[in-house]
């Protein structure tokens, strides 16, 4: 018979919760007791074992001056301390739940403290120290007492420490294990970065002090009234001013009100005074139900327009601050985003007070994903094993109870991509019986047995429309509830593409609420050599590369292509209309308020050049309305040539998300089509001493290359099909449909190569014949070069006949050429960002400017970008192209194949030479990266094709 001999570290290994904590309960940041933050400067000792040291730092008197320092909040991996490690989902552990390696880093933190000198008397009553996030694992001690251990690592965690305080010299210290049981359950898709990386703060608890209570604030749509509730553990009294409301604790009160929405986020101030304390309430009053079939708030059935978002900063992680929190949240306001599902955990509470104050829907989601084990077929899933259930209960509860005072909560989230089991089902009905105010969300749950949602995850148009209409089949309860993408639309590198064929599917069937674009930042680790980096650059054993920056803002929180693209989506305003009839319709999507808060405006421009402008008069046409509205007639004189109306809404006052004039949404007319470049065929072909000269051209006599136009030189200029691929090109691995990133490159195509077959000197026309192709295969693009002139301007016709069976489509057609010198770049075309054939519903039609530099999108690794759309002219280097049809214009100082050969963007050096891309096509964007690709009118079908481009050296007019 064998013997286990517990140890001091078995805590580690446990799966329970922990021992020594407080029940959970409202989280609050002020009132009137006295608190200390313990944030700042520890001193810290990283030990690669959890038993490398013992514990006689905890003692008062410990020396640890040859111990460094950490900032808390923080992660010691990035500060110097150890190497992050990113994985989606496979365990950097061996799976033998619940025991990690021996090799498990552990950081001793100290920080010893006095009380302020304001702090109450020691006996008066008692005081809690509270954690709010440390990963993974902790075990803590006062005064070389040991309160307890705790894993969770994104939930707040509390102990009582009043008996132990002293007024001078605290000594206060945590050991935090990067590995531990808690592991298993969070398996979230993210760095794993240990640490105190939340809030440290000693409350102050006096006698008669509030403990837990819960807020509840219903909205009765038809008679216009709230009812107030607050249920509190220790006796008090409520007031809300505002509402002249004066009762007991316990105690239901109903008043008019205005009721709370993400859309009109009005909030009661409110106290809460119970014998020794007063607690601030911030109440909004609204009701969520599932009703006939749809999830409703305020009796509205709600469009859910959101975006996932991890906790992200590029130097300090998920240590966020309040100004970065603010930033965030602003940033989603300006750009039509009015809900967050908070994957995969719940985020700093402070957060939660944003989307309350500024108003966006949240599901807030549990610290929950065991994902790993789908790799063993879900064999031994914590969440399918009743040795684990206390700790999934005791999450679930740590959840609800610390954010369940917050009006902008409308669901809670069981956790993410854990498969199923026994542990879910349970914490769905303590749940439900805690709270039910609200709907419960978890997309593992495919039947909807423990859920009031049908969820999924990047699922295809045609499949969301088959749910739309109800053809999806499924358990019959599941067919009676509103459908949500609680994923979608994979947002990583160039894209996402298709984000508008989605809205019309939500727009079009009333069972699809929406959905989340995954995800809100790319989580890139600022790099003093590779600007950022990510999963791989840190020696990681296991790593998942890029796949971590998948983010609608670049890592700095600039915007990327896709987030303006997704604002324009998703605008809550639409404004249509074909420009010649006088008129603009105007129609109302937003789901509570009607358009009384918007100004509108309108200007009329000719070539891309203004010609007048003025405000217009639009109805306050209440949710779901639509309108025609006249517009005024073209302003007088106005010049001939393509004309466009821009209508845009804008914010008429300020708002606490964004200043008055801020754009929501804008809409553009075309009046006039453009002419096509018209080039008289007038000039003759010359032959001289080894060039052939047309017009301004001048061409190599072997081989009919161009070679200047006028003083200006070219270089190279040939047939291109090849791009740099995208991450949504290459798609994901576990994919079993078409990714066409890989075909691409086994057919060859980042490699055709160019043959000459005749160089045609004719009468009025210099024509060049070239078969492009790629080695080891039989397919082939049949390429003719025709090159005509008035004298002034080239024009290039290209005529393109596939060869063999071709059974992918192309990733671009087009011209490529190099210019010796170029900067500034001018056009009139789409922008000012760049567009592709599945993300180009934020492209505006006007004159533009730019720098070969700022037209270049900073992906974190780079890959095809900068593209700007229907382009029908432009200037650089001293050379003006003209398209015709209108064409893609790309310009950048590297070549494509130096673009794909990086994998950071400090790869990227400049050349001598400035490489500019006139695309006749482009494959579309998609989002394969994780989701589906491009939609079939995207594909870049080989198909014969015919384009044409004039060239001149200086600009012409007219």
């Amino acid at each position: 018979m064998s013997f286990h001999h517990r140890t001091a570290l078995d805590y580690v290994e446990d799966t329970s919760p922990g021992t020594g904590m407080l029940p959970p309960r409202a989280w609050y940041a002020t009132s009137d007791s006295t608190s200390l933050s313990l944030n700042g400067s520890w001193r810290f000792r990283l030990s690669p074992t959890a038993d490398a040291e013992d514990d006689s730092f905890t003692e008062e008197g410990y020396d640890a001056s040859d111990w460094t320092e950490v900032a808390v909040p923080g992660h010691w991996g990035l500060q110097g301390h150890g190497s992050p490690i990113y994985t989606n989902h496979l365990y950097p552990f061996p799976v033998d739940p619940p025991h990690v390696p021996t090799e498990n880093p552990t950081g001793d933190h100290l920080r010893v403290f006095d009380l302020p000198q304001d702090w109450p008397g020691l006996t008066e009553g008692g005081a809690v120290l509270r954690f709010d996030g440390v990963e993974s694992c902790a075990r803590v001690w006062l005064n070389g007492t040991v309160l307890g251990d705790f894993k969770g690592s994104r939930l707040p965690h509390e102990f009582a420490v009043g008996h132990l305080l002293k007024s001078v010299g605290n000594v206060l210290a945590v050991r935090v294990h990067q590995w531990s049981a808690g592991s298993y359950l969070e398996d979230q898709d993210q760095w794993w970065l240990p640490g105190i990386f939340r809030d440290v703060t000693l409350l102050h608890r006096p006698t008669g002090c509030v403990l837990d209570f819960f807020v509840h604030a219903s909205y009765d749509h038809r008679s216009g009234t709230g009812t107030l509730r607050v249920d509190s553990d220790v006796d008090g009294r409520v007031t809300v001013a505002d509402l002249a409301i004066d009762v007991k604790t316990g105690e239901a009160v109903t008043v008019p009100v205005e009721p709370w929405s993400a859309e009109t986020p009005r909030l009661y101030d409110g106290v809460l005074v119970t014998e020794g304390e007063r607690v601030p309430l911030l109440i909004g009053f609204r009701t969520v139900e599932l009703s006939d079939g749809l999830m409703k708030v305020n009796g509205t059935p709600i469009l859910l327009k959101g975006v996932n978002r991890h906790e992200w900063h590029p130097h300090k992680g998920r240590a966020l601050d309040l100004a970065t929190m603010r930033e965030d949240v602003l940033l989603m306001k300006r750009h039509n985003i009015n809900a967050v599902r908070t994957s995969h955990y719940p985020p700093h509470p402070a957060f939660l007070d944003l989307c309350d104050e500024l108003g966006l829907w949240v599901v807030d989601e549990c610290d929950l994903e065991t994902h790993g084990f789908t790799e063993q077929g879900w064999r031994d899933n914590p969440v399918d094993d009743d040795h684990w259930t206390p700790a999934l209960l005791d999450r679930a509860a740590r959840l609800v109870e610390r954010d369940k005072n917050h009006p902008s909560v409308i669901v809670w989230s069981l956790g993410n991509e854990a498969g199923t089991g026994r542990g879910l089902t349970a914490m769905a009905e303590w749940i439900h019986e805690r709270d039910s105010t609200r709907l419960i969300h978890y997309e593992g749950d495919l039947n909807c047995r423990d859920t009031d949602l049908y969820a999924r995850m990047y699922a295809d148009h045609a499949e969301v429309e088959r749910i739309g209409r109800g053809l999806d089949g499924g358990p019959r309860r599941r067919r009676r509830l509103p459908f949500i993408l609680c994923e979608y639309a994979h947002a990583m590198g160039n894209g996402p593409g298709g984000l508008a064929a989605y809205q019309r599917l939500f727009e079009r069937y009333e069972r699809l609420q929406g959905g989340f674009v995954w995800e809100w930042i790319d989580h890139g680790i600022a790099h003093p050599d590779l600007g950022y980096a990510y999963g791989g650059d840190f020696g990681e054993e296991l790593h998942d590369g890029n796949f971590v920056c998948d983010g609608l803002l670049f890592p700095d929180r600039q915007p990327s292509p896709g987030l303006v693209e997704y604002k324009k989506v998703i605008e809550p305003v639409s404004i249509t209309g074909d420009g010649t009839s006088g008129t603009v319709r105007v129609s109302n999507k937003y789901d509570f308020v009607d358009l009384s808060g918007l100004a509108f405006s309108w200007s009329y421009r000719v070539e891309g050049e203004a010609v007048g402008s003025g405000t217009l008069s639009v109805p306050p046409l209440a949710p779901g309305e639509s309108a025609d509205v006249h517009l005024p007639e073209p302003p007088p004189g106005a010049p001939a040539g393509e004309a466009h109306w821009t209508v845009c809404a804008g914010l008429a006052d300020d708002t606490r998300w964004a200043p008055q004039g801020h754009v929501v949404a804008w809409g553009q007319l075309t009046v006039s089509g453009r002419r096509a470049p018209y080039v008289a065929t007038t000039a003759r072909p010359v032959s001289g001493d080894a060039v052939i000269t047309l017009g301004p051209g001048t061409f190599d006599a072997g081989t009919g290359s161009l070679r200047a136009v006028g003083g200006v030189a070219v270089s190279d200029l040939r047939l291109d099909v090849w791009r740099a691929t995208t991450d949504n090109d290459d798609g994901a691995a576990w994919q079993t449909d078409l990714r066409y990133g890989p075909l691409w490159r086994r057919l060859g195509l980042h490699r055709v190569q160019h043959r000459l077959d005749a160089v045609e000197i004719g009468e009025d026309a210099l024509t060049v014949r070239t078969r492009v192709a790629p080695a080891a295969r039989e397919v082939a693009l049949s390429t003719v070069y025709r090159w005509t002139s008035d004298g002034d301007r080239l024009r290039l016709t290209v005529s393109v006949t596939p060869r063999g069976d071709w059974r992918v489509p192309l990733p671009r057609l087009g011209i490529r050429l190099g210019l010796t010198a170029a900067d500034r770049v001018q056009w009139f075309g789409g922008g000012p960002g760049e567009a592709y054939p599945d993300t180009r519903m934020a492209a505006v039609v006007d004159r533009w400017q730019s720098t070969v530099d700022r037209m270049q999108t900073p992906y974190v690794r780079p890959q095809e970008n900068g593209a700007r759309i229907d382009v029908r002219w432009a200037e650089l280097g001293g050379l003006r192209i003209e398209g015709d049809p209108a064409f893609f214009l790309t310009a950048r100082r590297w070549t494509t194949e130096q673009l794909d050969a990086a994998a950071h963007r400090t790869d990227l050096v400049p050349g001598n030479s400035v490489w500019v891309n006139l695309d006749h096509a482009q494959h579309g964007i998609g989002s394969q990266s994780c989701g589906p690709g491009p939609l079939p009118q995207y594909h870049l079908r080989a198909e014969p094709a015919e384009f044409a481009l004039v060239f001149s050296s200086t600009p012409v007019t007219g």
